[in-house]
């Protein structure tokens, strides 16, 4: 295998590592974002927190208003669980990468404009690996 190869597999498992973990710690509440005591299996919501406490800007109004809904949970977690899926075992990369590529807009959206950085933050990068990642996946 050459060195591109081993590249793009170690930035296709590493993205899927960021969703699954994600995905993990909101259902399990492991401890990092999310306490045992919040987490899905417990009752908690894993959208309420960031959405009440972390959303700024001029859709601030919008996604609070989202905080705690049921079927927002839902997508949100199994959006995670899928894009996570699709990049670790390499199967319909583009379509996770389509659906994670809005997740991370979203979460764009919802606390815009960037604390660190006038336009960029680590979401627009995220969605330029995704892009990379599917670009990828249909050249074979």
């Amino acid at each position: 295998m050459n060195i591109k190869k081993i590249i793009w597999l170690k930035l296709r498992l590493v993205m899927g590592l960021i969703f699954l973990w994600a995905f993990a710690d909101k259902l399990f509440g492991l401890g990092y974002a999310t306490s045992s005591d919040k987490s899905w299996l417990n009752g908690g919501s894993p959208t309420a927190g960031y959405l009440t406490n972390a959303t700024r800007g001029p859709f601030v109004e919008f996604f609070q208003s989202l905080a705690g809904m049921p079927l927002v949970d839902w997508l949100f977690m199994l959006g995670l669980l899928g894009v996570g899926l699709t990049l670790i075992f390499n199967k319909f990369v583009s379509y996770g990468a389509i659906a994670g590529s809005i997740m991370m807009a979203l979460m764009y959206l919802s606390a815009f404009p960037p604390s660190n950085n006038p336009l960029i933050d680590e979401h627009i990068v995220y969605i330029l690996v995704l892009s990379a990642l599917a670009i990828r996946s249909r050249e074979g």
